[in-house]
């Protein structure tokens, strides 16, 4: 018997954008949340492309593995590298992405670019990705705080992403994650969580009987805080249960 089940929300709004270039999707065992890159042509397309890809590739019921990760993502990029080749306008489309993967006892998790994932554990941040972006970099050089890469100019700079024409370098966990009952995943783009803090999530989460009234105490902080030119903003929330708990 599988020991734990998920419970799943999500939400996409396209903030203060005529378009929405987020796409969110999910199955028994899998998650993505993909951003398609504005001002490359086609970045909802590449997104589309990438979500869509990895939830027909993926097999949660296969082992889990980091090499698992790594061939769906390889099997994303050709499918927008084949789509770049047939339509010129598309040649420049791009998207970031972030999935994570269950078997129902264990977990695993890969992104590029700055959409994130972060686990709670006991109702705290215990995991977080670390973003494929030059302001990233600068913290890693000990050169920027960690929460200043909200602000800094240059925190849509991204130097990894998925469609473009350099070699494939996602970030995977090596080691799945061992679920607890009462883990928490929140999946989403940077137009999310560059509106909500950290320790907002950690609030919220406090408050909240299930996902769903965890992204809407999110989203509504969000929407306080929102500036003019609001990105497009999407996250998928999971709550972790023991698979004999009532629903």
């Amino acid at each position: 018997m599988i020991p734990f089940r998920f419970q799943t929300a999500t939400l996409s709004h396209p903030g203060a954008r005529a378009n929405n270039e987020d796409v969110r999707g999910h199955r028994d065992g899998c998650w993505v949340v993909a951003d398609g890159l504005g001002g490359h042509g086609g970045g909802e397309v590449a997104a589309q492309l990438a979500v869509d890809s990895l939830l027909a590739t993926v097999d949660p019921a296969a082992p889990l593995s980091a090499e698992s990760l790594m061939q769906a993502l390889t099997t994303a990029t050709q499918a927008i590298h084949a789509r770049q080749r047939t339509e010129p306008r598309l040649s420049g489309m791009r998207t970031t992405v972030v999935m994570l993967v269950s078997d129902g006892t264990q977990a695993l998790w890969a992104h590029l670019g700055d959409s994130r994932l972060y686990g709670f554990r006991a109702g705290r941040i215990v995991v977080q990705t670390a973003d494929h972006s030059v302001p990233q970099a600068l913290v890693r050089a000990g050169e920027l705080a960690p929460e200043a890469i909200r602000f800094h100019e240059d925190r849509n700079r991204l130097l990894r992403t998925l469609g473009d024409d350099k070699p494939l370098r996602p970030t995977l966990t090596e080691t799945p994650w061992r679920l607890q009952a009462g883990d928490a995943f929140l999946l989403c783009t940077d137009g999310f969580w560059e509106s909500v803090t950290e320790a907002e999530m950690e609030i919220a989460l406090a408050k909240s009987a299930d996902p769903a009234h965890w992204l809407a105490l999110l989203e509504r902080g969000l929407q306080r805080q929102a500036r003019a030119d609001q990105d497009n903003y999407s996250a998928i929330a999971l709550f972790v249960e023991s698979a004999g708990s009532a629903p």
